[in-house]
């Protein structure tokens, strides 16, 4: 019975974390709740303050006020990429092509992995950012990158992305040309160096 049950658990807390997800975005941009954000987030333990770049000034100001949409500003394409490096047997796909934002407003992105092999798997995924000198401005406020993914044999899971552009992207005269924005993600499989830190593993190794 816990065996059947199973998939449907896993889809319920999958649409949870969406639903959440899209509660706290909307709460917190449209009614400028601060306070109300930074509660769900620690009470939901995904890290909650979004990592302000120190050129965008204001060192001292919560990373929360941030999270003010720039409504005169013209919404910007955030496409995205998934791959897998040759040694890892998993499938890693972005479930949209492509989501439209204001700087400073939130949004909620997700892939899916899936371990195709018939053991149990940890990976490591990097990411990086196009056009390059945007990477300052697009702030993660969750994400499972740089951390270890444990996929058993055949299992499949749903990764969220939740983040924002920053508003002072508009106010910076190198971005006014860029309407397209591309957030890559790459898997590798995990190994340990011999300092115990988690490293990825290349390509050309087994």
């Amino acid at each position: 019975m816990d065996r059947l049950r199973a998939p449907y658990v896993k889809r319920n807390t999958t649409t949870f974390y969406y639903v959440l997800s899209a509660i706290i975005g909307t709460v917190a941009v449209s009614y400028g709740a601060v306070p109300f954000y930074k509660m769900i987030c620690q009470q939901t333990g995904w890290g909650g303050q979004p990592i302000k770049s120190p050129s965008h000034g204001n060192v001292g100001a919560d990373p929360a006020s941030r999270l003010s949409p720039v409504t005169s500003s013209r919404r910007l394409r955030i496409t995205f990429n998934g791959s897998v490096s040759d040694v890892l047997p998993w499938k890693f796909t972005p479930q949209q092509r492509e989501v439209r934002v204001l700087p400073g407003e939130t949004a909620l992105a997700f892939y899916t992995a899936t371990n195709k092999s018939s053991e149990d798997i940890i990976g490591v995924a990097t990411y990086s950012v196009t056009p390059g000198q945007v990477a300052p401005y697009f702030s993660k406020i969750q994400c499972f990158c740089f951390e270890e993914q444990r996929l058993n044999a055949g299992e499949t899971v749903d990764m969220p992305v939740f983040f924002f552009i920053d508003p002072d992207f508009v106010n910076d005269p190198n971005m006014a040309k860029i309407d397209t924005v591309t957030l890559s993600y790459t898997f590798f499989k995990a190994r340990y160096d011999k300092n115990g830190n988690l490293t990825p593993m290349p390509a050309s190794m087994g």
